[in-house]
């Protein structure tokens, strides 16, 4: 694999992927996420017969690229298995087969994947044996591809229903696709951090006693505060529950990114933000749903009623599907190979315990058995591309343009109906706006009203959380479902990517601040520290000083 050169592994369009990684990949999760991820998309866009066949992945240049495959693209399908394909479309929508999927998902889906990371997060690394830890190693790979592999089969469930109503109630409201969103508020709660009822619980104890709260404030290191609560007879169970929840959890989605544990200060701030209890918010749902419905022509309210039903009953699976499966696995994997870092670094065969996550699992099980492996410099080497590079230092496309879908006159109707959903849905997950930005002020899609003014937080990667402060505006390029374990500490979210179907627009509407979101060059254009005015409601990001 040459992190160099940006040659594609086949003639078509690849493209880049700017939303999920700003960075090129990590070589431990290259192998599981290619093999996992088109694996997962393709079984989920069959059950919903999708003329978007599958994508498939690949590493070029050492960046995520993507390539759309349509179903039956080069003649590889039957006319009898293309009439197949858009029968099932019509089942999907007939039958409404993503609350089969949500019942699915409950009862056995999730439970069994809970049940697989804490089978992993049972075993301690460090008291394992080189070659134990070798076999862990390897085990936590797999895991992680099987976890790839999930959240991506339920990407089509969890969209479906969200589209299906988008596509239906822009055209017939007139709205925008922010407006509509907000009907979804209060529907995702999983958006509003996986630990949310463990952190409200510490935070009640500590409200409750002026001991614990002397500890909290205690100016003394986070690590050392959080050691103390931990230790405090009244605020320990709670504590301690609160962070076995969240110390695994990557804050990206690669293993290059640090998990929750490895950022105290960022913990120690979202307790106590949470203790002061700064998101109110108040919720005028009822109206906004009035005054949307009352744009509704009368032949389709019926319609506009049911399709906002579907989506209210499937939004949860969208984050849900990322932090119960992938989100979940990449943290216990980087637990794991940073303890192999660790040994490797002590005896030579790495320069530092953080190289370990670019190598990938077999070179790190040959390096811990002391068999033949990549050299301590080449890994070093990887590290440093991998860490000095961005997005920006990559082509956006690779191969000719790709053409274009054919007219949607020409889908019969179960067709077009799916193939409007998807556009609805993947239009509003990825496409920003293309208004100018000048050198002060910055606009991009308005995903939750309300006005705050605050210092400008930027954010390039994991490591920068621990610099985020109760009030913050977090600027970055863009958010994973993993960012909510942050999210108590802000006032808003600014992203240069991202549309209204991004993480950082639903996480800011479930928790009631203000959100700008695809402002392409917020994080080029806005200093760390800045102090900024976020309108949520017109989608400016201005400088203030």
């Amino acid at each position: 694999m040459d992190d160099e050169a940006f040659v594609p592994p086949n003639g078509g369009t690849w493209e880049l992927d700017t939303t999920h990684l700003s960075r090129p990949l990590s070589w431990f999760i290259r192998s599981p996420l290619v093999s996992g991820f088109p694996r997962g998309f393709a079984d989920g866009l069959s059950r919903y017969g999708l003329l978007l066949g599958r994508y498939e992945v690949a590493v070029i240049g050492g960046f995520m690229y993507a390539q759309v495959v349509p179903f039956g693209a080069g003649g590889t399908a039957t006319p009898e298995q293309m009439q197949a394909r858009v029968a099932t479309s019509a089942r999907a929508f007939a039958e409404r087969f993503w609350r089969e999927d949500l019942a699915r998902w409950d009862e056995v889906v999730k439970p069994g994947a809970v049940a697989a990371h804490l089978a992993v997060q049972a075993v301690e690394p460090a008291e394992l044996s080189d070659e134990e830890l070798a076999a862990h190693v390897g085990r936590c790979r797999d895991h992680l591809e099987s976890m790839i592999e999930l959240h991506h089969r339920y990407s089509a469930p969890s969209l479906m229903a969200t589209g299906d109503f988008l596509a239906g109630a822009l055209e017939w409201t007139g709205a925008t696709a922010g407006e509509l969103m907000g009907l979804l508020r209060g529907t995702s709660a999983i958006s509003t951090g996986f630990a949310t009822a463990e952190l409200e619980a510490l935070a009640e104890v500590v409200a409750a006693s002026d001991t614990v709260r002397a500890v909290l404030a205690t100016p003394a290191g986070p690590q050392a505060t959080l050691d103390a609560l931990t230790a405090d007879p009244d605020a320990g169970p709670a504590a301690r529950a609160y962070l076995d929840a969240v110390r695994y959890r990557s804050i990206g989605y690669d293993v290059g990114d640090p998990c929750a544990g490895e950022l105290p200060a960022m913990l120690v701030g979202a307790i106590r933000a949470a203790v002061l209890a700064r998101k109110t918010g108040v919720d005028d749902g009822d109206a906004a749903l009035t005054a949307i419905r009352a744009r509704v022509p009368a032949e389709h309210l019926a319609e506009f009623d049911d399709r906002l039903h579907e989506a209210r009953l499937a939004n949860r699976l969208r984050d849900e599907r990322a932090t119960y499966s992938d989100g979940w696995a990449v943290g216990l994997a980087r637990r794991a190979v940073l303890e192999a870092g660790r040994r490797l670094a002590a005896r030579g065969a790495l320069a530092d315990p953080e190289h370990a996550v670019d190598a990938d699992a077999a070179e790190l099980t040959a390096l811990l058995r002391g068999e033949p492996g990549p050299a301590t410099q080449e890994v070093a080497e990887r590290f440093r591309r991998r860490t000095t590079r961005t997005v920006d230092d990559a082509p956006p496309t690779i191969g000719p343009p790709p053409p274009p879908p054919p007219p949607l006159e020409e889908l019969p109707e179960p067709a077009r109906r799916a193939a409007l959903a998807v556009d609805a849905a993947m239009s509003n997950l990825f496409g920003v706006p293309d208004t100018a930005n000048s050198a002060t002020v910055l606009h991009g899609l308005a995903v939750n009203t309300g006005v705050h003014e605050g210092p400008a937080r930027l954010v390039a990667d994991g490591t920068d959380f621990d610099r985020v402060q109760p009030g913050d505006v977090l600027v970055t390029r863009m958010t994973s479902p993993y960012f909510t374990v942050v999210l108590p500490l802000l006032g808003a979210v600014v992203t240069d990517r991202g549309g209204q179907l991004s993480h950082a627009a639903i996480v800011a509407r479930e928790y009631g601040i203000p959100g700008v979101v695809g402002t392409r060059e917020a994080t080029r254009l806005i200093p760390d520290g800045a102090r900024v005015r976020v309108d949520g409601t017109t989608g400016e990001v201005r400088l203030l000083r």
